[in-house]
């Protein structure tokens, strides 16, 4: 017998969300469900339990379900994700993020348990195959006990501007530039001041080629266009960001670093997002 599904639903519509809510709650299969209004309140509900599945709207104001999907599929233990939308034109993205199935809205009883029991499948799958893991990620020790689930906390940051907020994703910045106890992250279309220190997202980015090259700047490896000489015969790291200053301490090290990365075709900004951390 399976055990009762932990279930986060997360949607931005009120109604949408208790219809939902309600479904599940009538479902053999499900045991306990949280709600979240909106993916910013479901990154915070997250780490507070230990989720098997989540079922996710995918049109909703700031960080889109698609784009949580994919911060879901790099936490350590990630839960099964099932979307429930009007929109069918979204189902390959949400595949293509590993979603076990996708609901078109309004949906009704018999749709909903076809769902959970596809959890319950992909649940029964994992445990016999394994848990999924992140490409790079290093393997836990043998007795390392049960993973605890870990939300990449940082693969989107709040950015906040005259009272509103936006999200800015990791794979959308060419290069970061430290202001005291805040960074300014730089993106083809505008920068972005954010109260987080530089020490810290290099610490979190390291593993997603955010390198350090100079003492205020994180260069992201894979947005260099090419490397320069400035007037006065310094180094300086091409983007279509803008150009980044490096110090001569690091010079020769993002050379080699540039070399090995061209060597392995990690320097394409889109396959670099396909391959996802090292």
């Amino acid at each position: 017998m399976n055990d009762p599904l932990r279930v986060l639903a997360v949607d931005d519509v009120a109604p949408a969300l208790d219809e939902i809510c309600a479904l599940l709650a009538d479902a053999a299969d499900v045991g306990e469900v949280t709600r979240a209004a909106d993916a910013v309140e479901a990154l915070r509900v997250l780490p507070t339990g230990r989720f098997d599945a989540v079922f996710l709207d995918i049109t909703m104001p700031g960080m889109d379900g698609l784009e949580l999907g994919g911060v879901l599929a790099a936490m350590a233990t990630p839960p099964e994700v099932v979307f429930v939308t009007a929109f069918e034109e979204h189902a390959i993205a949400a595949y293509g993020l590993g979603a076990v199935d996708y609901l078109l809205k309004p949906v009704g009883p018999d749709r909903l348990a076809e769902a959970v029991a596809r959890v319950q499948r992909a649940r029964a799958g994992r445990t016999v195959n394994g848990p999924r893991t992140v490409p790079g990620a290093p393997l836990p020790p043998a007795d390392a006990g049960p993973p605890v689930p870990r939300v990449d906390e940082l693969a989107v940051l709040p950015v906040e501007l005259a009272g509103r907020t936006r999200f800015v994703r990791r794979e959308d910045v060419r290069f970061v530039e430290a202001h005291g106890d805040y960074v300014r992250l730089h993106t083809p279309s505008g920068s972005h001041l954010v109260r987080i220190p530089l020490s810290r997202l290099e610490e979190h980015w390291d593993a997603y080629r955010f390198v350090r090259v100079h003492r205020s700047f994180l260069l992201h490896l894979p947005a260099v266009l090419e490397l320069r000489s400035d007037a006065g015969g310094g180094l300086l790291a091409h983007t279509d960001a803008g150009d980044v200053p490096v110090s001569r301490r690091h010079a020769r090290e993002l050379r080699e670093q540039l070399l090995a990365a061209a060597t392995a075709g990690a320097l394409d900004p889109d396959r670099e997002r396909e391959r996802g951390p090292r």
